[in-house]
């Protein structure tokens, strides 16, 4: 637990449109040199699976929330004071569906839903604002309706990698943690052939920007756009071992190149050697360590949330 270099890179200016009326300027990391807040957990995928049964169970899903209670207050000398019941301002399970799917008149509700609910969003997966927003920015055509695709993306899994038994839609990080781990990352995961990679899980080398805007702009129903933000890794490379994130940049109150272990000892990050595939786990925990970041890189950012 503790401050660790951003894994996400992205130009966020690609969600805003502001790129003007063509695509020359993309390329600015807008988190390059960034820390954030870390939780990394290292699970056993045993303990995952229900009843242990990694055979016939490997499917899981991970969904995460937000809440902040519901009058915030500030007096005179700018002390602030948080009163009443808590309430849901944020949930996250796939990285950028609220950029990509959620149109911009339900962030707010979808903000506060709870992912049990969600086949009230299937109008908007089906259909979606943001690939005609950028046909009439661009000039790149979006995709006919119903987009049957993005619901098994962002909605049920995608059937013969991540869709589980008698699913219910709802949006959620799934994960088949029966998927061999990948001798060569493609950064590009599953659209590039990865099956190990986003969507399936998020590997902190995954190209979610990249995925995700040639998803919604039709590659899975054969339009292939080469659409991205030119952003393709991240300023920092992963650790090859627990707990992957890279170390923070210098100038956050850390405590050095550590992060915070166990009872509050410290445990140096850089002494972590055993290099990746060393375990029967690696390929649960690397994608699991992705769904935590998942949850926490882009929730505090981009959300249109109630504050």
């Amino acid at each position: 637990a503790g401050q660790a270099d951003d894994p996400f890179f992205l130009d966020l200016r690609v969600f805003d449109l502001l790129y003007g009326t063509n695509l020359k300027e993309v390329g600015n990391d807008s988190l390059k040199g960034k820390n954030v807040q870390t939780l990394a957990v290292q699970v056993p995928k045993e303990a995952l699976a229900a009843g242990q049964d990694i055979k016939n169970n490997s499917i899981i899903g991970i969904t995460t929330s937000a809440w902040k209670k519901r009058v915030t207050t500030t007096s005179n000398n700018g002390e602030r004071r948080d009163t009443g019941s808590y309430t849901q301002v944020s949930r996250l399970g796939m990285p950028l569906v609220n950029e990509v799917v959620v149109p911009v008149s339900l962030k707010d509700y979808f903000n506060g839903s709870r992912p049990f609910f969600d086949a009230q969003f299937a109008p908007a997966v089906l259909d979606p604002e943001l690939p005609k927003l950028i046909e009439a920015i661009y000039g790149i055509k979006a995709p006919k309706a119903p987009r049957n695709d993005l619901v098994q993306v962002f909605l049920t899994g995608v059937p013969g990698l991540n869709q589980p038994k008698n699913v219910r839609p709802s949006e959620q990080l799934r994960l088949n943690m029966g998927v061999p781990l990948a001798s060569t990352i493609n950064n590009l995961g599953v659209i590039a052939g990865d099956n190990q990679g986003f969507p399936n899980g998020r590997r902190l080398k995954d190209d979610v920007i990249d995925i995700s805007l040639q998803v919604v702009e039709g590659i899975l129903v054969g339009q292939k756009t080469g659409l991205g933000d030119g952003v393709n890794a991240s300023d920092k490379a992963p650790l090859g071992a627990f707990p992957y994130v890279a170390l923070p940049h210098s100038g956050s109150q850390t405590m050095g190149d550590s992060m915070v272990g166990p009872l509050g000892n410290a445990t140096t990050l850089k002494s972590a050697k055993s290099p990746v595939g060393n375990s029967n786990n690696t390929g649960a925990l690397i994608s699991i360590a992705g769904l935590v970041l998942a949850g926490m890189g882009l929730v505090a950012r981009r959300r249109g949330a109630r504050v």
